[in-house]
């Protein structure tokens, strides 16, 4: 498998050097030449895999003979080894709570591959690696989290996350500020999109990368990316009805999450319709109106893993479509919901289902809700994207009531935060990196 730059100013790579690498150096995103079609068979049959062997099926492709059988296998049982079930809410909708790993964030499955791939990379390949590797990521909140714990301690890499200061949770500021060793955590004074903005910029420092080998952990890159498509063929494996698909709705930011499943989608996966739920930041339901994109400033909201006012991923969706809009608007949908409908979702939900959710998860049931009363007889799934512990500060005074918290949570609670604060500046992200 070769993958080519959406910029189209880049030569074509292998899957090895597209994750080491993390964007071309023309500063497009890499995309697969082809979409792998899986075997029908499969598709049909898919209950009777485990999640190991619908993992490497998947994978496969992709990754083509630059991982080892054995490798990679151990990589995907690495990356998938806790429960990702489907949970009924009601009689119409599921819930694919996505919550199980360590960091308790869907981003646990995309960050474990990653970790893992480049890891092997670095021990078979050093040659390939100029300098000390160094992994950059900028994260909206769960990204950072789900970066540290899987790259913690591993042998010849220094991971560097950027997070917007007072724009993140507690519970995942300290998940992301806590560990030490080789995680490094940059408070940034600004906004997520500055985040990321920084990340980008340092790309494009030939001074540092004289200095540092740079490669990028955020969904970007396509070995955080594709991986992303594991748990909507799990949904599919738990879906009971066979005969009629499911619509599934994603809490969308960075929208590198829903692009996975319609990349699974384009290989054989069955899906009815896919539905990005975004919250105040609705650049993506503009141009869903308008086939204008028109970035704005991200706004602040309690959804706040989705607070991108630019998200990188959806130059891949287009791809993926062809640049055809009618294409596009045929499988596809996006919404904007309110804080406010959020609240309100969350108190129903938990009313009238005791089912609890966190502001992300509220999101998506009431876009997929919506939907499905504009569309009787469908039902569908909704992606909980991460624990509701990780937004107690957000849930509790909701719901007026504790929200339980897991031993891996209340674990590190107490700890110190060790975090650096710096200005959104290129400069300031340059002298702390030069410094390593």
């Amino acid at each position: 498998m070769k993958y080519y730059s959406l910029n189209h100013q880049s030569e074509p790579v292998g899957f090895r050097e597209a994750a080491i690498s993390g964007q071309a150096p023309d500063r497009g995103l890499y995309f697969p030449s082809s979409i792998p079609q899986l075997d029908a068979a499969f598709i049909q049959q898919i209950h009777t895999y485990s999640n190991e062997e619908i993992a490497y099926r998947v994978i496969r492709p992709y990754v083509g003979d630059e991982l080892d059988e054995a490798s990679l296998l151990q990589i995907v049982s690495e990356t998938v080894n806790f429960n990702i079930p489907l949970v009924p809410v009601t009689d119409s909708v599921a819930s694919l709570e996505l919550y199980h790993g360590p960091t308790l964030a869907f981003k646990d499955v995309g960050a474990r591959f990653m970790s893992r791939c480049l890891s092997y990379f670095v021990k078979h390949n050093p040659d390939k690696i100029r300098g000390k590797l160094v992994v950059l990521v900028a994260t909206s909140g769960d990204t950072g989290g789900a970066v540290a714990n899987g790259f913690y301690k591993v042998d010849g890499v220094e991971v560097v996350i950027l997070y917007p200061s007072g724009k993140v949770s507690s519970v995942q500021e300290k998940q992301l500020t806590t560990l030490g060793h080789n995680i490094h955590a940059l408070e940034v004074n600004g906004s997520f999109d500055d985040c990321q903005y920084l990340v980008k910029q340092a790309f494009l420092d030939q001074e540092l990368k004289k200095q540092l080998f740079l490669t990028s952990a955020n969904s970007i890159n396509v070995a955080r990316w594709l991986p992303q498509q594991f748990y909507y063929f799990f949904a599919w494996k738990q879906w009971k009805d066979k005969t009629d698909p499911p619509v599934i709705c994603v809490p969308s930011g960075n929208f590198g999450n829903i692009c996975a499943g319609m990349l699974a989608s384009a290989s054989g996966l069955p899906v009815r319709h896919f539905i990005a739920a975004c919250n105040a930041n609705a650049v993506i339901p503009g141009y869903m109106q308008t086939q204008s994109y028109q970035p704005m400033k991200a706004i602040p909201t309690i959804s706040n893993a989705m607070d991108v006012g630019d998200p990188s991923n959806f130059v891949r969706i287009l791809e993926l479509m062809q640049q055809d809009f009618p294409r596009l608007k045929s499988c596809f949908s996006s919404v904007s919901i309110s804080d406010e409908a959020t609240k309100a979702t969350l108190q129903r939900v938990f009313k009238n289902y005791q089912y609890l959710m966190d502001p992300h998860g509220a999101v998506g049931f009431l876009a997929l809700e919506n939907y499905l009363k504009e569309h009787p007889g469908s039902k569908g799934i909704f992606l909980e994207t991460a624990h509701p512990v990780k937004f107690y500060d957000v849930v509790e005074p909701i719901l007026e009531q504790d929200v339980p918290i897991p031993e891996s949570v209340a674990s590190i609670l107490h700890k110190p935060k060790q975090a650096v604060q710096i200005d959104p500046a290129p400069e300031a992200l340059r002298d702390f990196l030069k410094k390593m």
